[in-house]
C-alpha cells in the first residue's frame, strides 16, 4: 500500500495531546486538525496508530478524493478507484454517505453508487456489521475513507466490569497526559470504580500497547493477515497503583479487570471510604479521581459534603502529591478547598467534563 492520508479522531479538546502522541509514535507529517490528527503513511502506520495510540478513538484511511458535480460523474469516478487494494470479496462492507453544500444532495443515491462500485469491482457483500466505507461530499468534493479500527479504540478488551458512569479509557489516558504522567509516578484513585485510571497508568508504566489483545478492521483488508504482536514488558513498573472504593463489587470488578490486562502485579485495590484514606509509602505521585457530579449521579446538593471531605483528607494526608479531579462543575471542584485549575471541556456522555488539577499539595 502506497502512502495515504490517515486521520486519527479523538475527543474534542484532546487534539494537542494526540498530536504529541502521534509525533512520539513517529507518524509522518502529523498535523493537528479539529477533531483529531492527520498524517501520511501506509499499512504499517495504520497498524501502529491503532495498536499504540491511547488517545485516538478511531483511525480512518482516505482512499480517494475527487470533484463530483452529479451522480453519473460520482459513479464513474468511484468505479475507477482500486478497490481490490483494500477490500476482499469475502469480507462484507457497510457504506455511509453524507452530502453538504453540494450539487449532489441525495445521500441515499450517493450511497447506492458507492455500493454499486464496490460490488462491481470486488463483489463484496453489503452487511450492517461490515467493514465501514464512508463517502463524504462537501462543497462538491467527494472524499472516500475506510474505517481501519472497527470497534472504538477505547475498547481495549480488558475492562469487562464497568461501574456507574465510567470514564472511557481514551479519556482517562488523556487526563493522565494532561497531568504530565509519564509512567514514573505512583497513581492513586480514591473512588476507582472499574479502575480505568489505574489500568491506563500501569500499562503506560509497563510499556504495554493498548491494542495488544484486540483485533482491528484493517486486519480484514486485502492481502493482510495480522500485524498484531505479543507485547514485550521491557520495563516492569517498580511503583504500585492504588485503587479504593466504598463498593465491594467495584473493587472485585476492578481487580478482575487488572488481572485481564496483565497489570495485577502492580495494582492494589481495597474497599474503604474516603475517610479511611491514607498516603501510601514511597514518593509522591498523582491522585486521579472521577467523583460523582450532579449531572451524572444524584442530587448535586448532596455532593458538596463529599467533595469537602475529599479535599480535607487529601490536604492532610498527601503533601507533595498532585491532584487531578474530573467533574462538570467548577463549584464542586473548588468545594474541596484545593487550589485547582480547570482544563478545556471534554464531551462525556452528553455532558462536558473538565480536569481540575493542582500543584503539589
Amino acid at each position: 500500500m502506497s502512502d495515504h492520508t490517515i486521520f486519527m479522531a479523538c475527543l474534542p479538546g484532546f487534539e494537542p495531546l494526540l498530536l504529541a502522541e502521534a509525533q512520539g509514535l513517529g507518524l509522518p507529517g502529523a498535523t493537528a486538525l479539529p477533531g483529531g490528527v492527520e498524517f501520511t503513511g501506509g499499512l504499517a502506520e495504520v497498524a501502529r496508530a491503532n495498536r499504540e495510540s491511547r488517545l485516538a478513538s478511531r483511525v480512518m484511511l482516505r482512499i480517494g478524493e475527487f470533484r463530483a458535480m452529479h451522480l453519473a460523474q460520482l459513479d464513474k469516478r468511484l468505479h475507477k478507484l482500486p478497490w481490490a487494494e483494500w477490500l476482499r470479496p469475502d469480507v462484507p462492507v457497510r457504506v455511509e454517505a453524507s452530502c453538504t453544500r453540494s450539487r449532489i444532495y441525495h445521500q441515499k443515491a450517493a450511497a447506492e453508487r458507492l455500493e454499486r462500485a464496490i460490488a462491481d469491482s470486488v463483489g463484496a457483500p453489503i452487511a450492517a456489521d461490515g467493514l465501514r466505507v464512508m463517502l463524504r461530499i462537501d462543497d462538491d468534493l467527494a472524499t472516500i475513507s475506510v474505517d481501519t479500527s472497527g470497534e472504538g479504540l477505547h475498547k481495549r478488551g480488558f475492562k469487562q466490569f464497568t461501574g456507574k458512569a465510567p470514564l472511557r479509557e481514551t479519556m482517562a489516558a488523556g487526563f493522565l497526559r494532561q497531568m504530565g504522567y509519564d509512567g514514573t509516578q505512583p497513581v492513586l484513585d480514591p473512588m476507582c470504580g472499574s479502575g480505568t485510571f489505574l489500568l491506563e497508568a500501569a500499562e503506560i508504566a509497563a510499556g504495554l500497547p493498548p491494542g495488544r489483545a484486540r483485533s482491528f478492521a484493517f486486519e480484514q483488508f486485502a492481502g493482510v493477515r495480522s500485524l498484531t504482536a505479543a507485547p514485550d514488558i521491557s520495563h516492569p513498573p517498580v511503583l504500585r497503583y492504588y485503587g479504593y472504593d466504598r463498593d465491594q463489587g467495584a473493587i472485585q470488578g476492578a481487580r478482575a479487570n487488572a488481572e485481564r490486562a496483565g497489570v495485577a502485579d502492580w495494582t492494589s485495590f481495597a474497599c474503604q471510604p474516603i475517610s479511611a484514606l491514607t498516603r501510601p509509602d514511597g514518593p509522591p505521585g498523582l491522585v486521579m479521581v472521577n467523583p460523582p457530579y450532579g449531572g451524572r449521579i444524584g442530587n448535586i446538593g448532596q455532593l458538596y459534603g463529599l467533595y469537602a471531605s475529599l479535599g480535607k483528607v487529601l490536604t492532610e494526608q498527601f503533601q507533595g502529591w498532585r491532584v487531578g479531579l474530573v467533574t462538570t462543575d467548577a463549584k464542586l471542584a473548588h468545594t474541596t478547598g484545593l487550589k485547582l485549575d480547570g482544563g478545556p471541556p471534554i464531551p462525556h456522555g452528553g455532558l462536558r467534563v473538565r480536569l481540575f488539577q493542582s500543584g503539589p499539595l
